[in-house]
C-alpha cells in the first residue's frame, strides 16, 4: 500500500476531528457560566416552587399543604393591598421611563455641544449601587433638613413630607426610580437611533418636514421595535423593584410603597418567618411577570406586522 493511501484516512479523521472541535467549542466557552446560572438562578427557582407546597418556620422541617399557601395569599387582604401598590408604581414607572428615555435618547443623538459630558453624566446613576441610590434621596427628601425641602423652603414652596405622605411618597419612590434607570434605558435607545439610516430623515428634510415632522413620522415610527424592548425591560424592573425602595422608605408610610418583592422579603425573613407563604408569592409574581412580558412581545409582533 503506498504512502499516499495510507495517508488520507488519517486526513479524513483530522478533518472531521477539527469540525467537531469547532462545533463543541462555543458549547465548551458557554459552560462555566451556564453551570453557574444553572446553580444560583434555575435550581432556587425549581427549588422555590417546590417550596410553594410546604409549610416551614424554619428552612429545615417542611410539610406538605398542597395549594393551601396560595389560597392563604389570595385571602389576604394585605396581599391585594400590595398587589395595588405594585401596579401603581410599574404603571407610572414604565410610562414616565419610557417618555423620559425617548426624550434623552434624542438629545443625545442630537450634535449638540457638550454631548459627550451629558452621556457620562445621564449614565452615572447606573453605576451607582442601588442601595446608595435609595440611602441618597432618603437624605435628600427629608422633610426638615433634606437638600430639596432647603431650596422650596428658600423659595417660600414649603416643605412637602415627601416621604411621609402617602401618596408623595409613592410619587417620590416612581421619580427616584426613573433617575435610577433612565440612562440604561435611553442607551439602549440611542442604540436604536443611531442604526436608523440618516439618509431618510435627511430626504424627509429635503421635502419640508420640519424637525418635530421628522421626528414624529420618521424617527419614532422606526424606532418602535427598540422602544417595545425597552417597555418590556422597565416592566421587569418595574416589578422586580426593591432595594431602592427599601433604603428610601422602608415600604412606608403605613404600607404606601411597599411593593410585591419587599412583601415576598419580609415573609421569607422577617419574623414570623413563612417560607411557604414568600415561595408561593414568589411563584404569582413570575406568572404576572411571563403574562406581561409574553403579551408585550405578542402586541410588538402584531404591530411590526400591521
Amino acid at each position: 500500500m503506498s504512502r499516499t493511501t495510507t495517508e488520507q484516512p488519517a486526513r479524513r479523521r483530522g478533518r472531521h476531528g477539527g469540525i467537531k472541535g469547532r462545533r463543541l467549542a462555543p458549547y465548551l466557552f458557554v459552560a462555566p457560566n451556564m453551570l453557574i446560572f444553572g446553580l444560583f438562578t434555575i435550581w432556587p427557582a425549581l427549588n422555590g416552587f417546590n417550596i410553594s407546597f410546604y409549610d416551614s418556620d424554619d428552612g429545615r422541617t417542611f410539610s406538605f399543604v398542597g395549594t393551601d399557601n396560595y389560597a392563604d395569599i389570595l385571602r389576604e387582604d394585605e396581599f391585594w393591598e400590595v398587589v395595588r401598590n405594585t401596579l401603581t408604581f410599574v404603571v407610572a414607572f414604565v410610562a414616565f421611563t419610557t417618555v423620559a428615555a425617548i426624550a434623552l435618547s434624542l438629545l443625545l443623538n442630537a450634535q449638540l455641544r457638550g454631548r459627550g459630558i451629558l452621556r457620562a453624566a445621564y449614565f452615572l446613576p447606573v453605576l451607582i449601587s442601588p442601595i446608595v441610590v435609595g440611602l441618597i434621596w432618603n437624605w435628600a427628601l427629608e422633610r426638615q433638613v433634606g437638600l430639596v425641602n432647603t431650596v422650596l423652603e428658600a423659595v417660600g414652596l414649603g416643605q412637602p413630607g415627601w416621604l411621609l405622605d402617602p401618596q408623595l411618597a409613592m410619587g417620590s419612590t416612581v421619580l427616584v426610580g426613573l433617575w435610577t434607570h433612565v440612562g440604561f434605558f435611553a442607551l439602549i435607545l440611542l442604540a436604536g437611533l443611531q442604526a436608523i439610516d440618516p439618509n431618510l430623515n435627511e430626504a424627509a428634510g429635503l421635502d419640508g418636514a420640519s424637525a418635530w415632522q421628522r421626528t414624529r413620522h420618521v424617527t419614532l415610527p422606526l424606532l418602535k421595535p427598540t422602544t417595545f424592548v425597552v417597555v418590556i425591560l422597565a416592566t421587569i424592573t418595574g416589578f422586580q423593584a426593591f432595594d431602592f425602595i427599601y433604603t428610601l422608605t422602608g415600604g412606608g408610610p403605613v404600607g404606601a410603597t411597599t411593593l410585591i418583592v419587599q412583601n415576598i422579603y419580609e415573609q421569607a425573613f422577617v419574623s414570623p418567618i413563612e417560607y411557604g407563604l414568600a415561595s408561593a408569592a414568589s411563584v404569582l409574581l413570575f406568572i404576572v411577570i411571563f403574562g406581561v412580558t409574553f403579551a408585550n412581545y405578542l402586541f410588538a409582533r402584531r404591530a411590526d406586522a400591521t
